[in-house]
């Protein structure tokens, strides 16, 4: 099983590069972490799983509320991993709640080549 964990929230472009990442791979399970505007906003044609939060909370509520997300929605201990969306303190709380729940994580991103473990 093959489970993309994502990141979806600000950055130019981004969301492009997160809508291609999940067209074009044959993922088992996708789970975006996002906020209220991406789950308002973005067209969801896989059915990901939206794990809302709310950035403007300090990381360490973030770490919790991404925990509880993937602890109920990632059903292995290694995920594909993108994060070329999104900001630091997202970032630092999403592999703050990865390694917490020791799940394992390969970077991963949309290449000139296609999908790519980086």
């Amino acid at each position: 099983m093959v489970e993309l964990l994502a990141c979806l929230s600000t950055g130019k472009g981004t969301w492009g590069h997160v809508a291609r990442l999940i067209a074009d791979g044959t993922w088992d399970n996708i789970v975006l972490i996002t906020n209220d505007f991406g789950k308002e906003k973005f067209t969801n044609e896989k059915n990901a799983i939206l794990v809302v939060i709310d950035n403007r909370k300090p990381v360490g509520e973030l770490v919790e509320d991404i925990k509880k997300g993937i602890s109920d929605n990632i059903k292995t201990k290694e995920v594909a991993l993108n994060l070329v969306s999104g900001d630091g303190k997202e970032h630092m709380a999403i592999l703050s709640a990865l390694q917490k729940l020791n799940i394992k994580f390969k970077p991963t991103a949309l290449t000139k080549d296609g999908i790519k473990e980086i």
